[in-house]
C-alpha cells in the first residue's frame, strides 16, 4: 500500500459558494506543512482528507484508498481539529479510554496505547487531572494522544500551536516531528516558524487555491534577490511601510532596522541585499501571485 496522499483537481462548495479551486497536491511520508492565513481554505481541505466533508469534484486517494471509502479512511487517519475539546470533568485517563471505546478498540489495546501515549506526550503527572484543569499546551498534547490512539497511518493537525507560549510551541513541534517518523503528518498553520522548524515540504494556500508546493528550501530560493534590509529614521517607518512590503522592524534608538521584500532594488540609501527566510519567501509568493501584502500582512 502506497504511503502517500494524492489530490487531483478537487473543488469544494458550501452551497453555491466555491471554497476550494482545482486542488492538485501529492503528500508523502514525513512532516508536510500547509501554510496560509486564516480563511485560506486549509481547514476545509483537512476535513476533506479526514473524510469529514465531501468534495464536489476531483479525486482523492489516501494510501491508495479512494476518499469515498469513509470508514477505511477514518481507520487510517488521526485528526486534531483546531477547536479540540472533550468533556471537561473527565480525567486524562478517562478521556482516552472513552475515545478508544468510541473507536471500537479492544479494552486491552486501549490501555496499552493510552499508557504509551500519555508517556510520549509527557502527561504522566497529569493523567488523573480533569481536562478543565489542564493548560492550553497540555490539552493540545492530549489532542495528539487521542488522534494517535488507534495508531493511524495519517495524522492531520489543524493550527495546533496557535495561542501557545514559545516553550510549549517548541515542545509540540518536537513531538510532531517524532511521530512523523513512521507516518504522514500534515501540519496546517498560519505560523511560518512552525513549518520552517519542522517541515521539509510544504504547500502555500490562499483563497482556496494552492499557490505553490514543493520543498521549503526551493520556495526560499525563489525569493533570492527580493529581500533587503534598511536603516531608517523611526519617524518615517509608516511612510516606508506605505511604499514597501516590510516583514520585520527592530527599533534601535531613533532608528529602525527594517527588512523588506521588493521586486527591485529599493530606492533607499544604504539598502543591503539579504538572504531570504521562509517568511520572506511566503510573502514573496503571495506578491508574485498578485495578492496585496502591505507591511508583511495580507490585505
Amino acid at each position: 500500500m502506497e504511503n502517500k496522499i494524492e489530490i487531483k483537481h478537487v473543488d469544494k462548495y458550501y452551497g453555491r459558494k466555491q471554497v476550494l479551486y482545482d486542488i492538485d497536491l501529492t503528500i508523502e511520508s514525513g512532516m508536510f506543512g500547509l501554510l496560509g492565513r486564516n480563511g485560506a481554505g486549509k481547514t476545509t481541505l483537512m476535513k476533506l482528507l479526514a473524510a469529514l466533508h465531501k468534495k464536489k469534484s476531483g479525486e482523492i486517494t489516501v494510501c491508495g484508498v479512494p476518499i469515498e471509502h469513509e470508514k477505511k479512511i477514518r481507520e487510517m487517519t488521526g485528526y486534531l481539529p483546531q477547536d479540540f475539546s472533550i468533556y471537561p470533568s473527565m480525567t486524562v485517563d478517562e478521556s482516552l479510554e472513552y475515545l478508544g471505546i468510541l473507536s471500537g478498540m479492544k479494552k486491552e489495546d486501549i490501555r496499552k496505547r493510552r499508557d504509551m501515549l500519555i508517556t510520549r506526550v509527557n502527561l504522566n503527572q497529569q493523567r488523573r487531572k480533569k481536562i478543565k484543569e489542564l493548560s492550553g499546551g497540555m490539552k493540545r498534547r492530549l489532542g495528539i494522544a487521542q488522534a494517535l490512539l488507534h495508531d493511524p497511518k495519517i495524522l492531520i493537525v489543524d493550527e495546533p500551536t496557535a495561542g501557545l507560549d514559545p516553550e510549549e510551541r517548541i515542545r509540540f513541534r518536537n513531538l510532531l516531528t517524532e511521530v512523523a517518523e513512521n507516518r504522514i503528518v500534515i501540519l496546517s498553520t498560519h505560523i511560518v516558524g512552525d513549518i520552517e522548524a519542522s517541515c521539509e515540504n510544504l504547500a502555500v494556500m490562499n483563497e482556496g487555491r494552492i499557490l505553490w508546493s514543493g520543498k521549503v528550501a526551493d520556495l526560499i530560493s525563489q525569493a533570492e534577490g527580493k529581500v533587503y534590509s534598511v536603516n531608517a529614521d523611526a519617524r518615517f517607518i509608516n511612510q516606508l511601510r506605505g511604499q514597501y512590503t516590510v516583514t520585520e522592524t527592530i527599533l534601535q534608538g531613533q532608528y529602525v532596522h527594517a527588512r523588506i521584500v521588493s521586486d527591485g532594488y529599493p530606492d533607499i540609501v544604504g539598502a543591503v541585499s539579504e538572504s531570504p527566510n521562509l517568511e520572506d519567501a511566503y510573502i514573496w509568493c503571495l506578491k508574485s501571485h498578485g495578492y496585496s501584502v502591505m507591511g508583511g500582512e495580507e490585505e
